[in-house]
């Protein structure tokens, strides 16, 4: 079996590392033109667009703001015409201690959740308007484990919002495969990437591998590949689903 993505549009949020970067490689190497999302960190996408090729080009956008995730939609449409699939994978987890001032702790919970939910709720609102007059595509959200088993208490903020992507994919799945478009979430356990250093740091490695039943943390290229296959259509009748790949850390 090979996977074709010729002739296909994909836009990936925070695509300018970690896993992000893995999918808009791996979405390259099956032949998809990928817009790479960044929010800060231009020279690093740059350098990922000009490696992949196939047409790839950078688009900046906060998505912790609304009016920017519109934008960013707008801009990559805009340049390219048509877009086939939305990969929903631009997310933050802030340290929020119970401990802290209220004003702290709820503008920590505020920016999880305007990033992890409320970014890819309105960037899915506008790829269905997008799907539904051209004939079709797929939304694949990069949710966690955490949506199902939980999160330490410091990141209840990042477990809710990524639960709240769950029921955001299976919505979309119910709601729309009848107008040709499918939707799929991809929940990754602790994952070897930049953004897991922070926990690393607090938690330590030990906390990260101990529970997990392979010798090895899970890698954003272990990712990826589930994200291309899903995009090309050969699995949509596994629609609404999710995928574990979480090192059998938690198998729901």
């Amino acid at each position: 079996m090979q996977v074709n993505l010729s002739n296909t549009t994909a836009l990936v949020t925070g695509a300018s590392r970690g896993i992000g970067a893995a999918i808009a490689r791996a979405m390259a190497d099956a032949g998809a033109r990928v817009a790479v999302h960044y929010r800060a960190e231009r020279d690093r996408a740059v350098a990922l667009a000009e490696r992949i090729g196939r047409g790839a080009q950078v688009f900046q956008a906060d998505l912790g703001v609304a009016d920017e995730c519109a934008r960013l939609w707008e801009d990559v449409l805009a340049r390219f015409g048509r877009i086939h699939a939305l990969i929903n994978n631009a997310g933050i987890a802030r340290l929020a201690p119970l401990a802290a001032p209220s004003a702290e702790w709820l503008a920590g919970w505020d920016e999880t959740m305007a990033v992890n939910l409320r970014a890819p709720g309105i960037l899915s609102r506008l790829a269905l308007a997008h799907f539904l007059d051209s004939g079709g595509g797929r939304i694949i959200n990069i949710s966690s484990r955490a949506a199902f088993r939980g999160d330490q208490p410091q990141y209840l903020a990042y477990a809710a919002s990524k639960a709240g992507l769950v029921a955001l994919t299976r919505s979309i799945a119910r709601g729309f495969g009848k107008s040709g478009v499918c939707a799929f979430n991809v929940a990754p356990g602790f994952t070897a990437t930049d953004m897991a250093q922070d926990f690393i740091a607090q938690y330590g490695e030990a906390h990260a591998t101990g529970d997990i039943a392979l010798t090895r943390l899970t890698t954003p290229e272990d990712i990826a590949p589930l994200v291309v296959f899903l995009a090309s259509g050969l699995a949509d009748h596994a629609t609404g689903c999710t995928i574990d790949v979480n090192a059998g850390s938690y198998v729901h």
